[in-house]
């Protein structure tokens, strides 16, 4: 079978057995025919074909191969992206811990009502802290939805440690408990960081708020938050509830600069997209900011490139492996800053980013030559 595979990757076998093998014709087992036909489904001839074959592809079959964990990465990844998923598919997929967590935080970005109400009913969806991440940022959820992520996500906040119950106490001088201790560390910092960076919160005070890539939904949100500031709005009834994006359009970017380092993660999922950069270099050095935050921040594509400049300069951040690959894959990253990433990167993920045609061609031409490379030592060895 890998041979067969292997052939049709080199166009080596003769077109009408190519031809055949487009169609799901070959007198083999259908999980084959599966792996053959999304090999086929990036040929330049034979392409279009392979994906209109497995268009029509029996449903049952493609439910058989979602399922089991052994499945090619290469079938799990065609049949669980976007523009192939099939509504009766998505459960399947979700639940199958073989498609990496990265396809889930992608899906869950999606606009769509089914494929969010599937992830928010699926159990390894909700388990896992980075896809509820990009949930909890998906504006199409319903409030009720929005309540449910939160409340998963909190199970993720790290608690203050308290002292064993068998554990004696003993009396002491009046000191400083851990979380005031913890008030003070983000105190200092944000202390440290305004005096460091005064000069540049001064001459952004005069910026206007605005965030990287704006949807017109959060432009409204933002254009209510105005209008709510009015006189007449004050007369009607006084300030409504406002949302997290729209207190923080009120904020100045002294105001923001703080809550960038002593706010919670939602603060920070917006003010990482602040199109001033000093806001969004705050974020970063906020002592409350988590691994898998910044890992999620990695693969953000409406940050700007300050933001990803600033978590590959950070030695504490590219010591997390899924941090640097996350910077190679992502589309927006310098490619002065992925090239010297991307050799650090291991086979796997070398021989996915040769394939992505969202990166760089330069940056793909580097990864195939070092797939090639690893994989001649990796074969010696």
């Amino acid at each position: 079978m890998s041979r067969l595979i292997e052939m049709i990757r080199r166009s080596a076998l003769p077109v009408n057995m190519m031809r055949s093998a487009a169609l799901g014709a070959l007198s083999i087992p259908e999980a084959e025919t599966i792996e053959i036909l999304v090999c086929l489904a990036q040929h330049p001839i034979f392409g279009e074909q392979a994906r209109f074959t497995l268009a029509g592809w029996d449903e049952r079959s493609l439910i058989r191969a979602g399922q089991d964990p052994a499945t090619p990465p290469e079938v799990l990844d065609y049949l669980s992206s976007p523009e192939n998923l099939r509504p009766k598919l998505l459960p399947i997929l979700l639940q199958n811990p073989a498609v990496p967590e990265g396809r889930l935080v992608e899906l869950a970005q999606s606009k769509s009502r089914e494929t969010l109400t599937a992830m928010l009913a699926s159990e390894r969806a909700q388990s896992l802290e980075k896809v509820l991440t990009a949930l909890s940022l998906n504006h199409h959820l319903l409030p009720p939805e929005v309540a449910q992520v939160e409340q998963a996500l909190a199970r993720f906040e790290p608690r203050p440690a308290t002292p064993a119950d068998d554990e004696p106490i003993t009396p002491a001088t009046p000191a400083i408990d851990e979380s005031d201790a913890d008030i003070l560390e983000i105190e200092n910092e944000i202390a440290r960081f305004q005096a460091e960076h005064a000069a540049e919160i001064a001459a952004a005070e005069a910026e206007p708020f605005e965030l990287v890539d704006l949807t017109e939904e959060e432009n409204r949100e933002i254009q209510q938050s105005v209008a709510s500031r009015t006189p007449q709005a004050a007369v009607r009834g006084g300030e409504r509830r406002l949302s997290t994006l729209q207190k923080i359009a009120r904020l100045s970017v002294g105001e923001r600069v703080q809550l960038a380092m002593k706010g919670n993660r939602e603060e920070r999922f917006v003010l990482i997209r602040d199109g001033t950069k000093i806001v969004s270099s705050a974020v970063l050095e906020s002592p409350k900011l988590t691994d898998s935050e910044v890992e999620y921040f990695a693969t953000m594509k409406n940050v700007t490139e300050n933001v990803l400049r600033g978590i590959a300069s950070k030695r504490k951040f590219i010591k997390l492996y899924p941090v640097v690959r996350a910077l190679c894959s992502n589309p927006r990253c310098p490619l002065d800053v992925s090239l010297t990433l991307v050799k650090s990167l291991m086979v796997r993920d070398l021989k996915d980013l040769s394939t992505n045609k969202n990166v760089a061609d330069t940056l793909r031409k580097v990864s195939l030559k070092l797939f090639r490379e690893k994989s001649t030592v990796k074969k010696r060895e």
